[in-house]
């Protein structure tokens, strides 16, 4: 995809995310846009990193650590928002400016130890498994306080907020239930159960729904296949 192509899909996706904005009431407040961009070449994120994108975000360790090497990102940060094993931990701790996909104390602890190691605060965000799939990560709601408390105690990670990706859905209604109850949970945590942690990110939406997650509070979205089209995997 040619630069003026990514220009072109992302004026659109930035006029979707002003007229959410507007139809939902949050006149003067911004939602950030993570560029999803996994699967994508390290030239193809440079073009990207040209363009008026807040952050990349990368599902996969590899991906991430390879195109950071060679400078793909450009000034952007970018953000771990897949499945992250314990044992690459290493590999993103320093690199990723914030880790989305936090779901276990034991991820955490992993984090919190090599952050340690290399004299920093990892930044963070807690996976939140909203539809309850088996297929998915993330933590329960109900599980939400007691690993913020782990996190609270963790002198090397700071919660900044919450990331989820909730079921897909037939019709708008569903999906908008489980952004909602995202919100309410993002709100409890802000106001009932943090003291260290800054509940600033919630970050939920993607190429299908982002409007729809920006009408129920998002204050992140994650786009890929709208941005870069359809991937094209090995």
């Amino acid at each position: 995809m040619t630069t003026e192509q990514l220009q072109k899909q992302l004026v659109s996706i930035r006029e979707k995310i002003q007229q959410a904005l507007e139809q939902a009431g949050r006149k003067g407040e911004t939602v950030q846009l993570c560029a999803a961009s996994k699967t994508q070449t390290a030239q193809t994120v440079e073009q990207a990193a040209e363009l008026d994108i807040d952050l990349f975000g990368e599902n996969r360790m590899q991906e991430l650590v390879e195109k950071y090497a060679v400078g793909a990102y450009g000034s952007h940060p970018v953000h771990m928002i897949g499945h992250l094993q314990t044992n690459k931990v290493r590999q993103v701790v320093g690199k990723a400016a914030i880790i989305q996909s936090v779901d276990s104390t034991r991820l955490l602890e992993t984090i919190a130890q090599e952050a340690s190691k290399q004299n920093l605060v990892q930044k963070i965000l807690l996976e939140i498994n909203i539809g309850g799939e088996q297929s998915k990560s993330g933590i329960a709601p109900e599980q939400l306080p007691f690993l913020l408390e782990q996190a609270e105690n963790c002198n090397h990670v700071q919660v900044l907020g919450l990331m989820a990706i909730p079921p897909k859905c037939q019709e708008e209604k569903q999906v908008r239930q489980y952004f909602s109850q995202m919100y309410q949970l993002f709100c409890q945590a802000r106001d009932h159960y943090c003291t260290k942690s800054k509940m600033e990110i919630l970050s939920m939406g993607m190429s299908g729904d982002f409007p729809l997650a920006i009408l129920e509070g998002s204050t992140m979205v994650r786009v890929g296949t709208a941005l870069f089209g359809q991937r094209q995997y090995p």
